[in-house]
């Protein structure tokens, strides 16, 4: 079929994310103390939990997990139907393999949020249900900078941050499937006949 080998890469994603994030949890220890220098001190594989979203942003209120882990549920099924859609109308290759990426990551970080508040028992104290509340296993840690910010700099002054932030590979997986359809798209329409 069209679309199997698509999903294939969807499934080889789930399985080879949720491998790594398991064998974090039951090797490593959270935080800096259990961190493994990859390359120096600029990649490590760090143990930490996000209980948000991409950043650790989150939503405020006591259902706003809830919500997002909701919302994730919701856009896994839309981006499956829409990679089956394009596969079927034979749409660029390189647009569905950035799709399967994408979709591989989503539900990768989907099952974090739905089951490991239950299976690995870290949903956050205050959550309303270990269900749905899970909080992400992120381990990837490009350490490029760290410090304190000059007070004079707008929203961060003062603050001592981490310039870039941990990650997963369900993360990864989005963030290079994304311009991967966006540009086999923009070259699928530069070369396309024009219609007169």
């Amino acid at each position: 079929m069209k679309y199997t080998k698509y999903y294939l890469l969807t499934i080889a994603i789930i399985v080879l994310d949720q491998a790594i994030k398991l064998w974090v949890h039951y090797t490593m220890e959270l935080g800096s103390a259990g961190q493994i220098p990859v390359f120096g001190d600029w990649f490590k594989i760090y143990y930490t939990l996000n209980p948000g979203m991409a950043f650790g942003m989150q939503f405020g209120s006591e259902y706003g997990k809830l919500g997002l882990s909701l919302f994730r549920l919701v856009a896994v099924g839309a981006i499956a139907y829409y990679l089956y859609k394009l596969a079927k109308e034979g749409t660029s290759k390189g647009v569905l393999w950035g799709m399967a990426l994408v979709l591989g990551g989503a539900i990768g970080n989907l099952v974090d949020s739905t089951f490991y508040g239950v299976l690995l028992d870290n949903a956050p104290y205050n959550a309303i249900s270990p269900w749905f509340h899970g909080q992400v296993v992120d381990m990837f840690y490009l350490d490029i900078w760290e410090g304190r910010v000059a007070d004079w700099v707008p929203f961060w002054g003062g603050d001592y941050i981490s310039l870039w932030p941990i990650f997963n590979l369900a993360d990864a997986s989005i963030f290079c499937g994304l311009p991967i359809a966006l540009i086999a798209q923009q070259k699928a329409l530069k070369s396309s006949p024009k219609e007169e």
